[in-house]
């Protein structure tokens, strides 16, 4: 069983007047099969970790160990870090000119599989998560998120997840900018990718909406760069009902 590993993880950022420390000792294990919900005020650092963990240059690591079943994931580059097994949907997913989307698909499919893909079953793999996704056959010609709505982008998103299926995926505000129809459909194929047991899910999100559709195994409170509260799904009815005030209060956010 993959296991994702987080020990007194530390985070610093360059800022216009020096360096300021995000992450201020982040503990946290995601193993395979479980979902993991984390959520906290705009600013606490939720994001940070995510592109921390995915390998993210703007972000230096001064503290702490990141591990994927017992591999040091901070020693590794980032495409180094997808092939071991983690996948990172981002919450503005940039745009690729002159990629289509099915070549980027199947390009990726080879690097983690270490070899490409048979076409006949390919196409049918991704055109069969295509309309699942409720995405249109003719954006596997498109370039890379060009043009793409907020909701196709997160679309897009959700299918590499599925095509790639990862030991360990971080969310990262997948259902930001999303109507009711769009999250219902990028939660829907959140949850095929859950239900084979095979991948540790860290959710990472601002509202419970989201959770109405992917349940969560633990949720997890992020304020001042660390988790300061972890508990069950009831947690997150508690944070729906009486807010962050009380983990930021005396400046525990960042």
């Amino acid at each position: 069983m993959a296991t994702l590993e987080i020990r007194d993880l530390h985070v610093t950022v360059e800022v216009e007047n020096g360096t300021k420390e995000i992450l201020k000792g982040v503990d946290l294990t995601v193993k395979q099969g479980e979902t993991h919900a984390i959520m906290g005020p705009n600013g606490s650092g939720k994001s940070t970790l995510a592109y921390s963990i995915a390998g993210h240059p703007k972000y230096t690591i001064t503290q702490g160990t990141v591990t994927l079943d017992g591999e040091d994931v901070l020693a590794m580059e980032v495409d180094e870090r997808a092939r071991a097994g983690m996948f990172l949907a981002m919450q503005y997913p940039v745009e690729v000119p002159g990629v289509s989307v099915s070549n980027f698909l199947r390009t990726s499919a080879t690097a983690i599989r270490g070899e490409a893909p048979k076409l006949r079953t390919w196409v049918k793999e991704v055109k069969s998560a295509m309309e699942q996704l409720q995405m249109d056959p003719a954006f596997a010609e498109r370039n890379v998120n060009e043009g793409f709505s907020g909701g196709e982008k997160k679309r897009h998103e959700i299918l590499q997840m599925e095509l790639l299926k990862p030991k360990i995926a971080i969310l990262d505000e997948t259902d930001s900018g999303l109507d009711v129809d769009a999250l219902r459909t990028v939660s829907d194929g959140v949850n095929r990718v859950r239900e084979t047991g095979e991948v540790g899910t860290l959710l990472i999100t601002h509202y419970t909406r989201i959770l109405r559709y992917i349940k969560p195994d633990f949720v997890h409170v992020f304020a001042g760069g660390k988790i300061v509260e972890s508990g069950g799904p009831e947690l997150a009815d508690t944070l729906e009902a009486e807010g962050y005030e009380k983990y930021t209060k005396g400046g525990a956010a960042v």
